[in-house]
């Protein structure tokens, strides 16, 4: 591909580094460099726009730890998807990436519904011996795999299916059943992608996931699932807007 024109100041207290990552990050976003193209090779960067490799290098690295681009030896640096930006709201992953455009798909990989596990009983207030339904799926966006959802749900909900949920969103199958989510406490962590969960996600093993649980109440205060899901650090994003009160 041709050099992409950046324009950089350099009488600006903006470093060098910084103003050629964000001006790569806006071609990504506008959509001038597109996904899965090669960007020309550090050195040929550097000459063309005068500046030093560890500045050009930097400026890379930048752009690779949030998921903008991706650097292979042997290949090169690839221009990423653009990662799937999440607000913090209840809704669930189906929804958000069919409203962004994105083309949803879903493997289920485990679905048992006379499940029994303490931990998920406690978090859904029924007592520890109680069967549960749990799912766990790999879901997909445009053909990437982005997230390991695993999820636990109290019985009344035991008449889901794991063809139903191979095909539609989790909450709209709650929602059917009178059990749509309307509050919710969450926790957001980061993990490292163990050997079997970079082999799903297909990415490198020891690499950066996003770590969400959360449990899920109706408007009656009822919880109707306890969930433990993992995301792709590249392909994934949570956006909070904060207020000043």
């Amino acid at each position: 591909m041709p050099i992409p024109r950046i324009p950089i100041n350099r009488h600006s207290p903006v470093p060098l580094y910084f103003q050629i990552s964000r001006r790569l990050t806006e071609a990504v976003e506008a959509g001038d460099l597109v996904p899965g193209e090669l960007l020309p090779n550090e050195i040929e960067l550097a000459a063309s726009l005068n500046v030093s490799r560890p500045t050009m290098r930097r400026a890379i690295e930048e752009l690779v730890v949030n998921g903008m681009l991706t650097r292979k030896r042997g290949v090169g640096t690839r221009v990423n998807d653009t990662p799937v930006r999440r607000r913090v709201a209840l809704t669930s992953l189906h929804e958000d990436l069919a409203a962004a455009g994105r083309q949803p798909q879903t493997q289920v990989l485990r679905f048992d519904s006379a499940c029994v596990d303490r931990h998920a009983a406690r978090e859904l207030g029924v007592p520890a011996g109680d069967r549960l339904l749990y799912c766990e799926r790999l879901r997909l966006a445009d053909g990437v795999p982005l997230a390991i959802l695993r999820n636990w749900l109290p019985a009344r909900f035991d008449d889901i299916t794991a063809a139903e949920l191979a095909e539609q969103g989790l909450y709209r199958l709650l929602g059917e059943r009178n059990g749509r989510p309307t509050v919710a406490r969450q926790k957001i962590t980061a993990r490292s992608a163990s050997a079997a969960q970079a082999r799903l996600l297909d990415t490198g093993h020891n690499a950066p996931l996003i770590s969400m649980q959360r449990t899920a109440f109706d408007a009656e205060g009822r919880a109707v699932e306890y969930a433990d899901h993992l995301y792709r650090a590249d392909h994934y994003a949570i956006e909070v807007t904060v207020y000043n009160r």
